[in-house]
Formats: C-alpha cells, structure tokens, sequence
C-alpha cells in the first residue's frame, strides 16, 4: 500500500495579508502532529505562489520546513507567472521536473504542464515531456509496478495533447491522477484512472473550510478523501474493497470482492483506542496488522453492500469512513469496455459528502461554474 496526502492550491500572497499561508502553517502542523510517519508523500499541486514573487516562494518554504514528511511540490499557472519557474526551483523544487521516484511497488510521476505553455491557464506537456512519460510507464509497466501521478490539472485542461496524455495514462497502469487548478474537491472515474482534484487553500469559493487529502493504493484499489482543518482526529480511509464508484476494472478481486473478502483501513492520527466495521447488521471488530486496519468480512451475499468503517480515540472523539461495495458470484473475466473520453471531468462521480466533497464545482476549470 502507498499513502499520501495532498494539499490544495495555496495562492499565498500578500495582498490577502498572508492568510493563506496562515492556514497553510496550521494544515502543516496538523500533518506534522498527526501524519509523520503514516502517509509516504506530500503534494503541493501548484499554484502555490499566487504571483511567483521570490518572496512568496520562499514563505512556503519556510512554513512547509517543519512538515517532517517527504514533499514533492509541482507547478501551476501562478507559480509561471514570472514567465520562468526560477523561484519555484529555488526554493521549493526537490529536483528538475519531470521526475519519478518508487514508493514500495509502485511509480510515483511528477509533471510540468506549465512551462511549455506561453503562461497562464495554457496547460501543455509538451513533446519532450510525453516521451518521458510514455517511457517511465513502459518501464513501470515491465517491472509489474503501477502507477500514481501528480500534475497541476485534468489532462481534458490541456490545449493541446489532451488525447494522447489521456490515452498514456489510461493504457500506462496509471491507478491515480492527483490534481489541483479546479479550487474545489472533486473525484473523476473515467473507466481507467481515478482523478482527484483538492480544493484549494487560498481563494476558496465553494462552501467548506481548507484541508488537505489523504489517499492509497491499495493492491489496485484506489480510496480518497478530504479531511477538513476543523475536524478533530482520528481520520479513517477505508482502502479496500475499493468503493463502486472508484471501480476500474470488475474483475479485480480488490474492487469488486466475491463472497467473503477481507476489510482493509488505514487510521491516521496519534491516538486510536478502537477501530471497528459494520456491514450490515454485523459489527466486526479490527485488528491492527502493520500500517493497516483488518479483518475478515466473513460470508457476503452479492449485491451491493454499505460497509462503514469507525475508529475511536480514548478521548471519545471518532471518525467514520462509509464505502459501498459491489460483491459479486464467481465470474469469468470478460474484455473491457472501449475508452470514452479519457480525462475529462465529464466522468465526475458527483457530490459525495462523506469523502468532502460537496459538488459546488466553484473554479476555474474548463466545467466550473462561476466563482
């Protein structure tokens, strides 16, 4: 299993009086206090500077530096602002984009879709950029790894490659796409990939205070939910059975269970006192099993089935994650279906409050409505 959490786009600039970059510091130290040593990456998905001033730059440097988890930062519009991202690599660059790093068995990819563009919202990967992608995915694929990919915004805000970025990510057994640029949480199943979209930090137009994401893949399953500042700990992540409408493929036994399966859950926070499931009428009991949270969930008739997942700190505080999962009877694995519209946040899986997002669609995204 790989674990992240990902920030929102953060806009710090000083003509808000740095108020961004205040509720960064507190979404930094909450990460600290509750996430060190339990998530493997941080993301921050550009625009993250609102206007590429060294300055800026260099405030996000200095209020991420107690974060204690490995961070990648990636670019948007904003962060081009200056028509270069010289205050971007100065100060919150890890190495020169794009690069990929291996957490456990799977390829983590981080892009640039700002650089080969003229500046502003004109997303492109560029020529040389696809290549590589194309060929870390190759090699992924050969070395039986899959995939999770980070990059400003959905390949369907691309002005020019949208088809092909969209088709290599979908054939590339690339699971998850991480994005920011849309303001507002939002989960897109395209059939292939499960795009992911976080609300952002600075500049907040739809209903809802900051935080952060926190995601997994698990075996092939992908699971993803936002967690807001106010919220207390703990915060629970049902990782697999993965839920309906999460699912990639059908025949994976990680997304569509047959018969009895077992429950997998991640709990983040320092005090966990109990973690137990309900499926149905039966509660079941979690042990604790390395990072994870198990159990077995015993005979399961097919159809579709309401799993809940409720961690307990010793203070009484608790946290419910809720999945609905399609357990299906023993079946042959049939072809899949053709690709339709890869990329596109036309396969918006729609308001889903449990997992923080609410459906305003406030952004400046190709589908967002006004903000």
């Amino acid at each position: 299993m790989i674990t992240w959490l990902q920030f929102g786009d953060l806009h710090v600039c000083e003509q808000d009086g740095w108020a961004s970059l205040d509720v960064f510091r507190q979404l930094v130290g909450s990460a600290r206090d509750h996430l060190v040593g339990q998530v493997d990456l941080a993301v921050l998905p550009g625009d993250n500077a609102n206007h590429a001033t060294d300055e800026q730059f260099e405030r996000i440097a200095e209020a991420v530096a107690p974060l204690g988890i490995p961070l990648h930062a990636i670019p948007g519009d904003h962060d081009f602002e200056a028509g270069n991202l010289d205050g971007f690599y100065r100060h919150l660059a890890r190495q020169p984009l794009p690069y990929a790093i291996t957490a456990g068995e799977t390829r983590v990819l981080f892009l640039d879709i700002v650089s080969a563009g003229s500046g502003g919202p004109d997303f492109r990967l560029g020529p040389k950029q696809t290549l590589w992608l194309r060929r870390e995915l190759d090699a992924a694929d050969a070395a039986g790894h899959a995939a999770v990919v980070f990059m400003h915004a959905y390949p369907g805000d691309l002005h020019a490659g949208t088809e092909e970025v969209a088709s290599l990510l979908a054939s590339g057994n690339v699971r998850f796409v991480g994005t920011g640029h849309t303001h507002y949480n939002e989960l897109l199943n395209d059939g292939r990939v499960v795009y992911a979209a976080t609300r952002s930090t600075g500049e907040i137009e739809e209903a809802g205070g900051p935080g952060f994401s926190i995601g997994a893949l698990d075996g092939d399953a992908v699971s993803w939910r936002f967690k807001p500042l106010d919220a207390p700990w703990p915060f629970v992540l049902v990782t697999s059975p993965s839920d309906l409408r999460l699912m990639t493929d059908p025949q994976s036994r990680d997304q569509v269970p047959e018969g009895e399966f077992t429950i997998r859950a991640r709990v983040f926070g320092a005090d966990i006192a109990s973690v137990s499931a309900r499926l149905g009428d039966r509660e079941i009991t979690l042990r604790r099993e390395g990072a994870a949270w198990i159990a077995p969930s015993g005979p399961v008739e097919p159809g579709l089935h309401r799993l809940s997942v409720t961690a307990r700190s010793s203070s009484g505080t608790e946290d419910t994650d809720h999945v609905a999962i399609l357990v299906r009877p023993p079946r042959e694995r049939p072809r899949r279906g053709d690709a339709f519209a890869l990329g596109r946040d036309i396969h918006s899986v729609g308001p889903w409050p449990g997992r923080g997002i609410p459906g305003g669609q406030l952004g400046p995204n190709k589908n967002g409505l006004k903000w």
